[in-house]
């Protein structure tokens, strides 16, 4: 499902695949689709990554998690900001999809089916307990900016959906 094609030295994935999304522990940097290319450039590593909002708080801590990882691996870091193209949900990779909701967060659908549920108009959003889709919004707002909080109207329960950002 990622967007773009990714331009990664397979000697980096190990590395990459070990550092963990600060606020979403089960997805790595790479499910998460904020790697945006990792190659060598006269011997140093030179990782990009782009946030996931403009302003993103764990920008700084990722960083510094990919430089710890890679120098764990024997390599040298470099990680420069990329603000363009703007992150989306749509770099999420189906894997960290299915984490997601395994964690108890929905993941995003696309922005037109968005909108209608976090207006409440539709009832798309499934329940990551029951797999229900009879579920209200209970605040567009979650425990973070990306997320929006909703319920199951079937077994009760609340939970984080993942919200549709383009």
């Amino acid at each position: 499902m990622n967007a773009l094609t990714l331009n990664i030295d397979k000697r980096l994935m190990p590395a990459l695949n070990n550092v963990s999304d600060p606020e979403i522990p089960v997805l790595t940097v790479l499910d998460m689709g904020v790697v945006r290319s990792a190659n060598f450039e006269e011997g140093i590593a030179i990782i990009k990554i782009t946030p996931t909002y403009s302003g993103c708080p764990a920008m700084d801590v990722i960083a510094s998690d990919i430089k710890k990882a890679l120098a764990e691996e024997g390599y040298r870091a470099k990680v420069e900001l990329v603000l363009s193209p703007a992150w989306t949900t749509d770099w999420i990779t189906e894997k960290g999809r299915q984490a997601l909701a395994e964690y108890g967060i929905a993941p995003p659908l696309n922005a037109t089916a968005d909108k209608g549920a976090l207006l409440g108009n539709e009832k798309l959003v499934k329940c990551t307990n029951c797999g229900s889709k009879n579920t209200s919004v209970v605040s567009q707002f979650g425990s973070t900016p990306c997320k929006a909080l909703f319920q199951c109207n079937n077994c009760k329960e609340p939970f984080d959906y993942f919200k549709c950002l383009k």
